[in-house]
């Protein structure tokens, strides 16, 4: 009787708190909408962050590698550049030898021609020369033909002998000019097969000029267009880490009022509990067989079980009906997003057990619970709400060895906690 009491004021409290409680569930329906949107929210904005660093990362990564690319490219320049100053000097070197052929065989060609000349003229009187002796010696013949005085045939002959002397002397004269003429030819030749060397030289050196400083032109617009990359990079990088510190910064505020609305969640649940705990505190008073210690139901084993048993009889079960049928009731009032369970915990005195069901307290503890859980399974209440633990006489409440202290150890507790 005194249990159907107690299990009709019970049911008047639940009836008294549900008025009370209708009000606070739709503001926490409320209050636990704008927690998810927030969540959602977040999550968003850390995907975005995420994004932000992957992008940032990556252009971070390619400006490095611009700017290795570039220092390729300026060393590999300089070293075009300083090989087109080779060249350069090199053509110029040649330029002047060139030049300076180009000056002798002009110089030799002046004095080959004066001697050409000279030569012609030798020619000329040579044959002049022929021809007055021809006319000497056609004299001579026509003389001696006519038997003329014999002074006048001497003084022709020693004038024949004279010419000759005199033609033999510019025939030599010939023959040395023609070989010095021969050997400026050869100087000449020589001179213009150096000539045509240096110009095949210096057009070489040219068109490597002309290659090298292609290359370099080529190259300075590639550090151009580097530039210009690095330049789009940085900015880009720039924009990005500002968005990201607008990022952080909406994060920032973001995790704040998560925080805040989940502080003020938990507070409000705390504080329902609390209430709900109070009120069945008061409904209930000062039983030895039920007790409600802050947030935990707490029956004696005595109330439940026989010593040395893990085994609920009808006595037992008419005492836990109250408590699973006020489990119930407070199951369908809380919000389903929260994720709460109905833990049992088995626990035993100091003195050692040792039979054929239960080697230890650790399995006459959790063999408790497990009971307790089973029948509350059955009268209803769902599996997933519910979980059972054992913990033998590791968690006493009074340490003393004495009658008293063992029965206080030997207990269930039931407790209302999240998952």
């Amino acid at each position: 009787m005194v249990i159907i009491f107690v299990l009709l004021v019970f049911t008047a409290g639940q009836f008294l708190l549900s008025d009370a409680l209708s009000g606070r569930d739709k503001a926490l329906a409320q209050l636990q909408q704008q927690v998810n949107e927030l969540s959602d929210l977040l999550a968003v904005e850390k995907r975005t962050g995420a994004e932000l660093r992957e992008g940032a990362a990556s252009l971070t990564t390619q400006l490095q590698a611009a700017m290795a690319e570039r220092d390729t490219l300026r060393t590999r320049l300089g070293e075009l550049a300083a090989r087109a100053d080779q060249e350069t000097a090199r053509a110029n070197e040649a330029t002047g030898k060139l030049r300076d052929a180009e000056a002798t065989v002009a110089a030799d060609k002046e004095k080959v021609e004066l001697q050409l000349k000279e030569l012609e003229s030798l020619r000329r009187d040579i044959e002049a020369l022929k021809t007055v002796r021809a006319e000497l010696e056609a004299k001579v013949a026509a003389l001696a033909a006519g038997q003329q005085n014999a002074q006048e045939a001497g003084a022709l002959r020693d004038r024949s002998k004279e010419l000759e002397a005199r033609l033999a002397s510019e025939q030599e004269r010939t023959a040395l000019a023609q070989k010095e003429i021969t050997d400026r030819d050869i100087r000449l030749r020589d001179l213009g097969e150096r000539a045509e060397k240096g110009e095949a030289a210096l057009s070489a050196e040219q068109q490597t000029s002309r290659a090298a400083r292609a290359q370099v032109e080529e190259l300075s617009a590639q550090i151009a267009a580097l530039r210009q990359q690095l330049a789009q990079i940085a900015a880009a990088l720039d924009a990005s880490e500002a968005k990201t510190k607008d990022q952080q910064t909406q994060l920032a505020d973001l995790g704040r009022r998560l925080n805040i609305a989940l502080a003020s969640k938990v507070q409000e649940l705390a504080r329902y509990r609390s209430e709900f705990f109070g009120r069945l505190r008061e409904i209930i008073g000062e039983r030895p067989d039920i007790r409600v210690v802050g947030d935990r139901f707490v029956f004696q084993s005595e109330v439940l079980f026989t010593p040395g048993s893990a085994e609920l009889g009808g006595p037992a079960k008419r005492r836990l009906d109250p408590v699973i049928a006020a489990l119930k009731a407070i199951s369908d009032k809380i919000p389903p997003d929260i994720n709460w369970v109905l833990r049992v915990d088995g626990h035993t005195d100091r003195r050692p057990i040792s039979n054929a069901q239960f080697a230890s307290n650790w399995e006459l503890s959790a063999g408790r619970a497990i009971s307790v859980v089973r029948y509350a399974v059955a009268q209803g209440v769902p599996a997933a709400r519910l979980a059972a633990a054992g913990f033998a006489d590791n968690q006493p409440l009074d340490p003393a060895e004495s009658e008293e202290a063992y029965r206080r150890n030997r207990r269930i507790e039931l407790k209302l906690t999240e998952r």
